[in-house]
């Protein structure tokens, strides 16, 4: 049964692994520099570099968040790890393209990552000219999802109505605090289905042909 969005007009994601699919590679990427980065700063061998990274990400909801409070790291020596990375694994899908450009109100990018790396992403895949802001790890003061804070500085930032807000992520926990606000909640990717908490209204492994088959509101 496609899903019940008449309700919604202000459409919320994640960017990475959620407006491109988690099977392009391209996070591998990303996670193998920031291991090299992690092991370098807190000179461990890479496999203990690794578990570091794993707890700081499990504690703080960023690697980056645990390098700046446990090793003094500049978060811009951090990001600039990631901005010459190669971008041809991702393709941009046009059935997504038209189906973001369908949907009725405003739509915000809300990701951990920083602005540059939005850009970059974004033009590559065509999603620049279809988004209102990006609300990126700058924007909220480092307070990175899951951290409640975040949410509500996005949300004053924005003028945003939680109870007509759909947050689409493919990190179940960074969708938490969006349900506990009274947002809609839809994990995107591989693993979606088999999420069984109660605060993730929707589940869909492929964000295209969900936003198709949507139930929206009509235009005015």
């Amino acid at each position: 049964m496609s899903a019940d969005l008449r309700h919604i007009d202000t459409w919320l994601f994640d960017l990475d692994n959620t407006l491109y699919p988690e099977e392009s590679g391209f996070m591998g990427s990303v996670e193998a520099r920031m291991t090299d980065f992690v092991a370098k700063v807190s000179g461990l061998p890479r496999d203990q570099a690794y578990a570091l990274q794993k707890k700081y990400l499990a504690e703080h909801g960023l690697t980056l968040k645990g390098l700046m409070l446990n090793h003094g790291v500049d978060p811009a020596d951090f990001h600039a790890l990631f901005h010459d990375l190669s971008l041809e694994v991702l393709a941009q899908d046009p059935d997504l393209l038209a189906a973001l450009a369908h949907l009725p109100g405003r739509r915000f990018i809300f990701t951990n990552a920083d602005d540059k790396h939005a850009e970059r992403v974004m033009a590559h895949l065509g999603l620049a000219d279809l988004f209102d802001d990006v609300f990126h790890i700058h924007s909220f003061g480092f307070a990175p999802k899951p951290d409640p804070l975040g949410f509500q500085r996005m949300i004053d930032a924005h003028g945003i109505t939680p109870t007509t807000t759909a947050f689409f992520e493919d990190s179940e926990r960074n969708l938490k605090p969006a349900a506990d606000l009274g947002m809609t909640t839809v994990l995107v990717g591989p693993r979606a289905a088999a999420s069984t908490a109660d605060f993730v209204h929707y589940r869909t492994a492929k964000l295209a042909p969900f936003l198709n088959a949507a139930r929206l509101k009509e235009a005015a």
